[in-house]
């Protein structure tokens, strides 16, 4: 009896020994990254293809904000925090303990109701709108209709990069706030009078792009910052990541991908940038 008894405990420890360790190595061969909704069908996209490519890797994708992203990637709660923004640029975030990869540029565009009447502003226009000083789409050439605001959320980098380079220093209009790029696409398509801004992948035909001062958010455009409202998609992870994400980094950082995947995806190819820009929002001459 007791020969069966200690048989038992044996093999139920040589079995959760195995379980341990079979734990450990999907550990090893996972990779987590969590952030920016901007970039989620980008990275999506990415992890989908290296999967089929290395099966031994599993890639898993979520949204919740730039913000999230860097926190969580700060704490090492996840391998890759994905943000729109620069780490230096969220508050209460240790930059210098985290590494930055930066994968691609993506732009961001105002987008309007078709019913709204207007597809382009200028400069000065798109600041009085999101500043509430400009209240119905008539005082811009447009219907008579009340100007709406939709807003992203305060932890989006999508909405700090669009008021970094539109409102520079004004205080944003009061307005209704979307934690996502799809929910606001959304609204913007069924709601006459509404206007907020999308990062380029989530546009399509049922949404009124809205040129600045006659300038298109061409990926050409923003190459050269002619487009000035844009972005680089960052991947951050700590300074020493797991195998299993720098493998995943080099496959979305590799040339062939970023000419087919990054481009079919709506985004700018790291590569393709002829400037660069500081985390203080200066942009200079040369691809760094």
């Amino acid at each position: 009896m007791r020969l069966r008894k200690g048989l038992v405990v044996g093999l139920t420890a040589l079995g959760m020994l195995l379980l341990s360790g079979c734990g450990t190595k999907n550990q090893e061969h996972a990779v987590t990254a969590v952030g920016s909704t901007a970039m989620q069908p980008l990275v999506q996209k990415a992890g989908s293809d290296f999967q089929q490519q290395h099966k031994q890797y599993t890639v898993t994708v979520q949204g919740g904000g730039s913000g999230t992203g860097l926190s969580q990637a700060e704490t090492g709660a996840v391998n890759i925090g994905n943000s729109d923004i620069f780490a230096e640029q969220k508050d209460g975030i240790r930059a210098d303990r985290l590494k930055d990869h930066r994968v691609a540029v993506v732009g961001i565009a105002p987008v309007s109701n078709e019913q709204n009447g207007v597809n382009n502003l200028t400069q000065r226009q798109l600041t009085g709108i999101f500043t509430g000083k400009i209240k119905n789409w008539k005082e811009v050439g447009g219907k008579d209709l009340p100007i709406i605001v939709i807003n992203r959320a305060q932890g989006s980098g999508t909405r700090k990069t669009f008021e970094a380079k539109v409102l520079q220093g004004q205080q944003p209009v009061k307005s209704q706030e979307q934690d996502s790029n799809g929910t606001v696409k959304k609204i913007v398509q069924n709601t006459p009078g509404t206007i907020s801004y999308l990062s380029l992948p989530y546009l399509n035909r049922e949404l009124q792009t809205v040129k600045v001062d006659g300038i298109a958010p061409t990926p050409h455009n923003i190459t050269t910052n002619k487009w000035k409202i844009w972005s680089y998609e960052h991947m951050y992870t700590n300074k020493h990541p797991s195998k299993a994400t720098q493998a995943f980094l080099a496959y979305l950082m590799s040339k062939p991908v970023q000419a087919k995947l990054v481009k079919e995806a709506g985004y700018v190819s790291i590569h393709d940038m002829q400037v660069h820009m500081t985390p203080d929002n200066r942009v200079l001459p040369g691809n760094q």
